[in-house]
């Protein structure tokens, strides 16, 4: 159901409410939604995601990430959401694409190293070629 990415982080696919009480069974901390409201019909509303998380415990953000790309604030953002909590974490959008490509970006953006990113993503089934070129400018920069 939840990929694992890191012993910490885990990518998914669109969540119901019932994937949230799986998550808090799993012990996850932190639920960060990487969809933006309305992309489709059947997804279940991040409000609604919020307050399931709420009932069991689990911080929530949204974090929405478009098909346009990715900005640096939702860079920051996503490095804050991770740094600000030691609990495990499940990212989700659409397929969990764009947040595994968040991820890395973000750690890239910390200073991580983009070959151990895109090998811990590939392993998961995610492919972050199409932003390792930015992933390779930002850990340059730390």
């Amino acid at each position: 159901m939840f990929r694992q990415l890191t012993p910490r982080l885990f990518a998914s696919p669109q969540i119901t409410l019932a994937e949230v009480d799986a998550a808090a069974a799993q012990g996850i901390g932190l639920i960060v939604n990487n969809r933006p409201e309305g992309e489709s019909d059947d997804q279940t509303p991040g409000d609604e995601i919020a307050a399931a998380c709420a009932a069991h415990g689990i911080a929530y953000v949204a974090i929405p990430v478009t098909h346009a790309g990715f900005s640096q604030p939702q860079v920051e953002a996503m490095a804050a959401a991770l740094a600000g909590t030691d609990k495990p974490v499940l990212a989700y959008c659409r397929s969990g694409t764009r947040s595994t490509l968040l991820w890395a970006l973000a750690e890239a953006s910390r200073g991580e190293d983009p070959n151990e990113l895109a090998r811990l993503a590939g392993n998961a089934g995610y492919d972050i070629s199409p932003v390792r070129a930015l992933m390779d400018m930002l850990a340059a920069g730390k």
